[in-house]
């Protein structure tokens, strides 16, 4: 008799806690695009190394308008590109234009653009881009939570070429180079 009642007991227990639960955001939390290689965009700084022409080569910021300046090529697009991808720009471009022949190009990224955060955090602002960087590291580069700050609701906007999405992510989603994380306030 003791026994089930002992199990009783555990099973109601069992109940109240789940019933105690409460739900998270329903929202998918943003996805990891790591299969994806980085495309450049504004803010990005990037080396560009032309073997043998010390003056062709240097460190550039993708501009405003998503170009970088090449000495005697003068702008290349960069937006939306992946370093392979303005690699082959400027080697397509320094062949045609009979600069040199069998160019040897390498080319890569300094400086990733920064990402912002805004909200619930102590600091809210423009920081650096840190390689692997998840919500909660961004918040902490950021200076923390405020004591009004909802630890378990963000929101980030991020651009994917010519698309803005605005999604609901988790501590650990993964922050890109240009997001922005927004940290809600809790309600009690």
């Amino acid at each position: 008799m003791r026994t089930i009642l002992s199990v009783a007991a555990v099973a109601l227990l069992g109940i109240f806690l789940s019933a105690c639960q409460t739900a998270g955001p329903s929202a998918a939390p943003v996805s990891v695009e790591t299969a994806q290689p980085y495309q450049l965009d504004s803010g990005d700084k990037v080396r560009i190394d032309v073997f043998g022409q010390q003056d062709m080569s240097g460190e550039q910021t993708v501009d405003g308008s998503g170009n970088v300046t090449v000495p005697l090529l003068g702008l290349v697009e960069a937006r939306g590109v992946t370093v392979d991808e303005l690699r082959g720009r400027i080697v397509e471009r320094l062949s045609s234009s009979n600069l040199l022949v069998n160019p040897s190009v390498n080319v890569q990224v300094v400086t990733y653009r920064p990402f912002f955060i805004l909200g619930e955090v102590r600091q809210p602002g423009q920081f650096p881009y840190v390689e692997g960087m998840t919500v909660l590291t961004a918040v902490a580069i950021s200076g923390g939570f405020t004591f009004r700050a909802d630890q378990e609701s963000f929101t980030v906007t991020r651009k994917t070429g010519s698309e803005i999405r605005e999604e609901t992510a988790q501590r650990n989603s993964p922050v890109r180079p240009g997001d922005v994380i927004y940290v809600r306030e809790r309600f009690f």
